[in-house]
Protein backbone atom coordinates (compact mmCIF):
# COMPACT_ATOMS: atom_id res chain seq x y z
CA UNK A 1 0.00 0.00 0.00
CA UNK A 2 1.29 3.32 -0.97
CA UNK A 3 1.98 5.84 1.66
CA UNK A 4 1.77 8.78 -0.67
CA UNK A 5 -0.21 11.56 1.40
CA UNK A 6 -2.63 14.22 -0.91
CA UNK A 7 -2.95 16.99 1.65
CA UNK A 8 0.51 19.24 1.96
CA UNK A 9 -0.53 18.78 5.56
CA UNK A 10 -0.07 14.81 5.90
CA UNK A 11 -3.43 14.69 6.89
CA UNK A 12 -5.15 13.92 3.56
CA UNK A 13 -5.93 11.11 1.15
CA UNK A 14 -3.25 8.40 0.32
CA UNK A 15 -1.88 8.26 -3.57
CA UNK A 16 -3.72 7.23 -5.55
CA UNK A 17 -2.11 5.59 -8.61
CA UNK A 18 -5.19 5.42 -11.01
CA UNK A 19 -5.89 8.83 -10.54
CA UNK A 20 -2.45 10.13 -10.30
CA UNK A 21 -2.80 12.00 -7.23
CA UNK A 22 -0.32 11.31 -5.19
CA UNK A 23 1.64 14.48 -5.47
CA UNK A 24 1.61 18.77 -5.40
CA UNK A 25 3.63 21.20 -6.89
CA UNK A 26 6.13 23.05 -5.55
CA UNK A 27 8.77 25.54 -6.65
CA UNK A 28 11.05 25.97 -9.85
CA UNK A 29 14.35 27.06 -10.43
CA UNK A 30 16.39 28.85 -12.73
CA UNK A 31 19.62 28.32 -14.47
CA UNK A 32 22.46 30.90 -13.99
CA UNK A 33 26.18 30.71 -15.06
CA UNK A 34 29.46 32.41 -15.87
CA UNK A 35 32.42 31.92 -18.12
CA UNK A 36 36.21 31.90 -18.19
CA UNK A 37 39.39 31.20 -20.01
CA UNK A 38 43.21 30.76 -19.84
CA UNK A 39 45.42 33.93 -19.45
CA UNK A 40 47.30 32.30 -22.31
CA UNK A 41 47.92 29.05 -24.73
CA UNK A 42 50.63 27.82 -22.70
CA UNK A 43 49.03 28.09 -19.28
CA UNK A 44 46.69 25.34 -17.84
CA UNK A 45 46.76 26.24 -14.01
CA UNK A 46 43.75 29.00 -13.47
CA UNK A 47 41.89 27.48 -16.43
CA UNK A 48 38.95 26.18 -16.94
CA UNK A 49 40.49 22.44 -17.29
CA UNK A 50 42.61 22.76 -14.42
CA UNK A 51 39.72 24.35 -12.43
CA UNK A 52 37.35 21.06 -13.38
CA UNK A 53 40.07 18.62 -12.09
CA UNK A 54 40.46 21.35 -9.15
CA UNK A 55 36.95 21.53 -8.10
CA UNK A 56 35.86 18.95 -5.38
CA UNK A 57 39.31 18.22 -4.65
CA UNK A 58 41.61 17.88 -1.44
CA UNK A 59 43.32 20.67 -3.62
CA UNK A 60 40.21 22.72 -3.61
CA UNK A 61 40.27 25.14 -0.58
CA UNK A 62 37.04 26.87 -1.04
CA UNK A 63 34.42 24.28 -1.96
CA UNK A 64 33.38 20.77 -0.35
CA UNK A 65 34.76 18.13 -1.85
CA UNK A 66 32.19 15.50 0.08
CA UNK A 67 29.05 18.02 -0.76
CA UNK A 68 30.34 17.85 -4.41
CA UNK A 69 30.79 14.16 -4.54
CA UNK A 70 28.12 12.80 -2.05
CA UNK A 71 25.79 15.82 -2.58
CA UNK A 72 25.92 15.73 1.60
CA UNK A 73 28.28 16.57 4.27
CA UNK A 74 28.29 15.47 8.13
CA UNK A 75 29.07 19.31 9.13
CA UNK A 76 26.00 20.27 7.36
CA UNK A 77 25.65 24.27 7.42
CA UNK A 78 28.78 24.59 9.54
CA UNK A 79 31.27 23.56 7.50
CA UNK A 80 33.98 25.56 6.61
CA UNK A 81 33.67 25.01 3.15
CA UNK A 82 31.36 26.03 0.54
CA UNK A 83 28.20 23.81 -1.11
CA UNK A 84 27.73 23.98 -4.27
CA UNK A 85 23.74 24.40 -4.92
CA UNK A 86 22.82 23.74 -8.84
CA UNK A 87 20.17 25.72 -10.00
CA UNK A 88 19.19 22.66 -12.61
CA UNK A 89 20.54 18.93 -12.65
CA UNK A 90 19.36 15.96 -13.78
CA UNK A 91 20.03 14.57 -10.05
CA UNK A 92 17.68 14.74 -7.44
CA UNK A 93 18.61 14.16 -3.83
CA UNK A 94 15.69 13.49 -1.87
CA UNK A 95 16.98 13.36 1.93
CA UNK A 96 15.96 10.68 4.54
CA UNK A 97 13.08 9.32 2.53
CA UNK A 98 13.85 5.85 3.51
CA UNK A 99 12.98 5.09 7.12
CA UNK A 100 13.81 1.46 8.19
CA UNK A 101 10.72 -0.55 9.77
CA UNK A 102 11.21 -0.04 14.08
CA UNK A 103 13.06 -2.28 16.29
CA UNK A 104 12.07 -5.65 17.29
CA UNK A 105 10.60 -6.18 21.32
CA UNK A 106 14.72 -6.94 21.46
CA UNK A 107 15.38 -3.64 20.70
CA UNK A 108 17.39 -5.11 17.80
CA UNK A 109 17.05 -3.71 14.01
CA UNK A 110 14.40 -6.14 12.18
CA UNK A 111 15.21 -7.79 8.32
CA UNK A 112 13.76 -4.87 6.37
CA UNK A 113 13.98 -6.82 2.71
CA UNK A 114 10.81 -7.06 1.90
CA UNK A 115 9.73 -3.38 3.16
CA UNK A 116 12.73 -2.34 1.33
CA UNK A 117 11.80 -3.98 -1.91
CA UNK A 118 8.01 -2.02 -1.41
CA UNK A 119 9.96 0.76 -0.94
CA UNK A 120 12.08 0.87 -4.05
CA UNK A 121 9.05 -0.66 -6.30
CA UNK A 122 6.56 2.21 -5.20
CA UNK A 123 9.17 5.07 -5.83
CA UNK A 124 10.25 3.55 -8.85
CA UNK A 125 7.22 3.67 -10.09
CA UNK A 126 6.49 7.28 -8.92
CA UNK A 127 9.73 8.92 -10.05
CA UNK A 128 9.79 7.46 -13.50
CA UNK A 129 6.30 9.72 -14.20
CA UNK A 130 8.57 12.45 -14.50
CA UNK A 131 10.76 10.89 -16.47
CA UNK A 132 13.69 8.37 -18.08
CA UNK A 133 15.49 7.63 -15.05
CA UNK A 134 19.52 6.16 -15.64
CA UNK A 135 20.08 5.63 -11.65
CA UNK A 136 18.02 5.21 -8.84
CA UNK A 137 20.25 4.73 -5.60
CA UNK A 138 18.99 4.13 -2.16
CA UNK A 139 21.54 4.55 0.95
CA UNK A 140 21.95 2.62 3.71
CA UNK A 141 24.95 4.58 5.71
CA UNK A 142 23.66 5.14 9.12
CA UNK A 143 25.02 8.94 9.68
CA UNK A 144 22.81 11.91 9.82
CA UNK A 145 23.51 13.73 6.35
CA UNK A 146 23.01 10.29 4.46
CA UNK A 147 20.77 7.80 6.31
CA UNK A 148 17.98 6.73 4.09
CA UNK A 149 18.67 9.18 1.40
CA UNK A 150 17.29 8.97 -2.13
CA UNK A 151 19.45 9.77 -5.42
CA UNK A 152 17.65 9.85 -8.44
CA UNK A 153 19.34 10.64 -12.08
CA UNK A 154 17.21 11.03 -14.89
CA UNK A 155 18.50 11.33 -18.16
CA UNK A 156 17.47 15.46 -18.90
CA UNK A 157 17.52 17.98 -16.40
CA UNK A 158 14.04 18.56 -17.40
CA UNK A 159 13.10 15.16 -15.85
CA UNK A 160 14.96 16.32 -12.43
CA UNK A 161 13.07 19.65 -12.92
CA UNK A 162 10.09 18.05 -12.86
CA UNK A 163 10.69 15.85 -10.10
CA UNK A 164 11.96 18.63 -8.13
CA UNK A 165 8.62 20.53 -8.58
CA UNK A 166 5.58 17.99 -7.88
CA UNK A 167 7.23 16.07 -4.96
CA UNK A 168 8.68 19.63 -3.27
CA UNK A 169 6.51 20.35 -0.06
CA UNK A 170 4.37 16.32 -0.30
CA UNK A 171 4.29 13.85 2.08
CA UNK A 172 5.49 10.12 2.30
CA UNK A 173 4.78 7.94 5.51
CA UNK A 174 3.92 10.99 7.29
CA UNK A 175 7.21 13.25 6.63
CA UNK A 176 7.48 15.82 4.23
CA UNK A 177 9.98 15.67 0.98
CA UNK A 178 12.13 18.24 0.39
CA UNK A 179 13.81 17.56 -2.76
CA UNK A 180 16.77 19.39 -4.41
CA UNK A 181 19.12 19.03 -6.95
CA UNK A 182 22.24 17.44 -6.68
CA UNK A 183 25.52 17.59 -8.36
CA UNK A 184 26.14 13.92 -7.92
CA UNK A 185 25.83 12.75 -11.57
CA UNK A 186 28.68 10.12 -11.45
CA UNK A 187 28.00 7.97 -9.15
CA UNK A 188 31.36 5.82 -9.23
CA UNK A 189 33.32 8.26 -7.80
CA UNK A 190 30.38 8.84 -4.67
CA UNK A 191 29.93 5.30 -3.59
CA UNK A 192 31.81 2.99 -1.22
CA UNK A 193 34.01 0.48 -3.26
CA UNK A 194 35.16 -1.17 -0.32
CA UNK A 195 31.24 -1.75 0.56
CA UNK A 196 30.71 -2.98 -2.64
CA UNK A 197 33.19 -5.64 -2.17
CA UNK A 198 31.64 -6.70 1.61
CA UNK A 199 34.90 -4.72 3.46
CA UNK A 200 34.00 -1.88 4.69
CA UNK A 201 35.69 -0.82 8.34
CA UNK A 202 33.82 1.86 8.59
CA UNK A 203 30.53 0.27 8.26
CA UNK A 204 27.31 2.34 8.32
CA UNK A 205 28.64 5.78 9.52
CA UNK A 206 31.32 5.69 6.01
CA UNK A 207 31.15 9.29 4.55
CA UNK A 208 31.21 7.65 1.15
CA UNK A 209 27.52 6.39 -0.56
CA UNK A 210 26.34 2.58 0.88
CA UNK A 211 23.99 1.79 -2.05
CA UNK A 212 21.29 -0.50 -1.07
CA UNK A 213 21.40 -3.67 -3.41
CA UNK A 214 18.13 -4.68 -4.97
CA UNK A 215 16.93 -8.46 -5.92
CA UNK A 216 15.30 -7.42 -9.49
Amino acid sequence: MSRYDHDRRGGGGRYDRDRDRGYGGGGGGGYGGGGGGRRNGNSSRGGAAHLATVLGSEDDKVNCPFYYKIGACRHGERCSRVHIKPAFSQTVLIPHMYVRPPPGADGLPVEDFDHFENFYEEILDELSKYGAIEELNVLENMGDHLIGNVYVKYKTEEGGEKCCTSLRGRYYGGQMLMPEFSLVTNFREARCRQFDEDQCARGGYCNFMHIRRISK
